[in-house]
């Protein structure tokens, strides 16, 4: 495809989607993808055993061991969003700093069966001032807990901190989510620049 004269490139934006171990990332990141997103899972072993907790998450055969990358592009708004998953898993949460180089902001993605695991996330992402908002992953359609509920149990700092309910197997919600996140981006963009 040629380029039109003065036509402008479209400005990217890098998101985090992270979060504890099998709470739907990587599904996410397909979900909402416009191109074949890149996965690096691999298939859960023996040697996981002991190391990797699947309480609550049993049938879980893979795991994601670097990263999820997915692009959205808004042609309307002249944006293309680059979408990056982090690996769940606490041993590869050294590569979370790296991934968040160049980052404007995250989706927090939380399941309220195992909330206990969202915390690490919550206290990455408030601690280095990256605006997030926080997706409680509805699996099975449903959500035992309220967004006021999961707010207090999270004990976020924000208390503007969207908590928002979504199925990461739909794309709308996903969409939903995604759009509350670039509205947080540019109040702080706003905020920062005033």
């Amino acid at each position: 495809m040629t380029p039109v004269a003065g036509a402008q490139e479209p400005a990217p934006v890098k998101l985090l989607v992270a979060g504890g171990f099998g709470v739907g990332k990587t599904t996410l990141v397909e979900t909402v993808s416009e191109i074949e997103p890149l996965r690096t899972e691999e298939r859960l072993t023996s040697a996981g055993v002991g190391v990797d907790d699947l309480d609550g998450i049993e049938s879980k055969a893979a795991t994601t061991v670097a990263m999820d990358f997915g692009r959205i592009t808004l042609d309307d708004a002249g944006v293309v969003l680059y979408i990056f998953g982090t690996p769940g898993q606490e041993r590869f949460w050294f590569m979370w700093d790296d991934l968040l180089s160049g980052a404007l902001g995250a989706v927090v993605l939380v399941d309220t069966r195992r909330l206990d695991r969202s915390f690490p996330a919550v206290d990455f992402f408030e601690s280095r001032g990256l605006p997030f908002v926080v997706g409680a992953n509805c699996f099975h359609g449903e959500q035992a807990y309220t967004a006021e509920e999961i707010r207090s149990a999270l004990r976020l700092r924000d208390p503007r901190t969207p908590v928002l309910m979504l199925d990461a197997r739909e794309r709308a919600d996903v969409r939903d989510v995604l759009l509350a996140l670039l509205d947080r981006v540019i109040a702080k963009t706003r905020a920062t620049a005033s």
